[in-house]
């Protein structure tokens, strides 16, 4: 995540920086009270802003693909109470992939704990 940062805000600050200079130094170089057409003072707020908004950018669809979302599709969406999660229940879903896992004790323990329902969903 940090690489994703730092690459994205130096290419940002670079087009902004470059997108500027080809502007004012080459495409349309305006001689305006004697100053060089090349000032980088004039140039940093673009410069920063740019690198910002790259950096944002870069990080918000890069943690969605490193995240592995959006998940259109989840085996859960399959338990009928699974829409009642977001009114009036909360779900809790355990996923098996200790190898100290047992389902019978797990069941036994949730119903312990007062669950209303324990469901299986196969992926």
């Amino acid at each position: 995540v940090p690489l994703i940062a730092i690459s994205a805000g130096t290419i940002g600050a670079i087009t902004g920086y470059g997108m500027q200079f080809l502007v004012h130094a080459v495409a349309l170089p305006i001689n305006v009270g004697g100053r060089p057409l090349n000032s980088w003072p004039a140039f940093v707020p673009v410069t920063f802003e740019l690198g910002v908004l790259f950096t944002a950018l870069a990080l918000f669809f890069g943690l969605l693909i490193l995240n592995g979302h959006p998940e259109p599709y989840h085996p859960l969406f399959n338990v009928a109470e699974f829409a009642r999660a977001s009114r009036d229940r909360f779900f809790l879903s355990i996923e098996v992939r200790d190898s100290r896992f047992h389902v019978d004790s797990t069941r036994s323990f949730l119903h312990e704990l007062g669950a209303r329902e324990v469901n299986d969903v196969r992926a």
